[in-house]
């Protein structure tokens, strides 16, 4: 039985957060983000044991890092570096993207073909990773004018809830429970509606196990199933922070200089393709999962390490008596 929750626990933390946030919206972008590098380079000090995770998950994903635990930790303070940073983003890009300026945040030309997707009457299933920012890439599908529903976990603290729900909500993006929504979800697909879920987390025993950075990995099965049921295309994409220069950007507004990010769509897959197959769900999981990877490979300081990725294994077969 869960432990009841504190009210008075609830009210502090949600006043503490909002605090933060009326200072980090208050000050210059710029000053919001020196000290969220502050921050990051505290949490990778402090955090030792999280630290200790995060590079142990990159050392088995990339062998030669294993052998460089220097070049390892640049990339693991790198990416406490990117996900402080894109809390702080977080906050500040509905006061400062809008519909006449997003292409001075989010370069769509690497995936031209993104925006006819979301047109499509065929619902969508828009599969990431705890990958770039992918808060970002809801919000600016709303501005553009797409409406998106996103699945998410519900927070503990209802006050920080709704808090959450409200910012992601802002656009026109709406959020779905991942827990005790399941009917609201399907009725979303069965209508043609696109679908943005997270699809790196482990799934337990139960899950369907794929190869993931060379190591099974449990994943859940619900977006191979979902796809063959309403015949939703998966989207397989990432939204990684890249440099602008050299891009058709429009100017960044002051002190947001590095937050600029590149819709990369690394994969469709139809599901019509594994009608009939036996496999069909491993199959697809495999294939997303593969792609995943594909876009964390080019820009692993943007990948959430600390995640028990591969906590749960295949379960060894017994060996046959002769």
């Amino acid at each position: 039985m869960a432990k009841p929750r504190s009210r008075a626990a609830d009210l502090a933390v949600y006043a503490a957060v909002r605090a933060a946030v009326c200072v980090l919206q208050a000050v210059p972008p710029a000053v919001a983000f020196w000290l969220a590098d502050r921050l990051a380079g505290l949490v990778y000090r402090l955090a030792a044991s999280r630290r200790r995770v995060a590079l142990e998950n990159l050392a088995a994903a990339y062998p030669e890092l294993a052998a460089d635990p220097a070049a390892a930790g640049r990339v693991v303070r790198a990416m406490y570096r990117h996900f402080v940073r894109a809390a702080v983003e977080g906050v500040l890009i509905p006061r400062k993207l809008h519909l006449t300026n997003w292409r001075a945040f989010v370069d769509l030309n690497p995936s031209p073909g993104a925006a006819g997707l979301m047109l499509d009457p065929r619902p969508v299933l828009l599969v990431t990773a705890h990958f770039g920012n992918w808060e970002v890439a809801g919000y600016a599908l709303g501005v553009q004018g797409f409406r998106s529903h996103a699945v998410a976990r519900v927070l503990d603290n209802p006050h920080l809830e709704r808090f959450a729900r409200r910012l992601r909500q802002a656009s026109g993006q709406t959020i779905i429970a991942k827990k005790d929504d399941f009917d609201r979800l399907t009725a979303v697909l069965a209508a043609g509606g696109k679908v943005a879920t997270l699809a790196d987390q482990d799934a337990g025993p139960r899950g369907v196990f794929v190869p993931f950075f060379g190591r099974p990995a449990s994943t859940h099965k619900a977006v191979a199933l979902l796809a063959l049921e309403f015949g939703a295309a998966v989207v397989v994409l990432g939204m990684p922070r890249v440099p602008r220069a050299g891009r058709p950007a429009l100017p960044a507004p002051a002190g947001m200089e590095g937050t600029f990010f590149a819709v990369e769509v690394e994969d469709v897959i139809d599901p019509r393709e594994y009608a009939g197959r036996p496999d069909a769900v491993a199959a697809i999981t495999a294939r997303y999962t593969a792609a995943l990877e594909r876009v964390i490979r080019r820009h692993p300081e943007q990948y959430f390490w600390l995640h028990r990725r591969w906590k749960h294994q295949p379960k060894a077969k017994p060996a046959r008596a002769a």
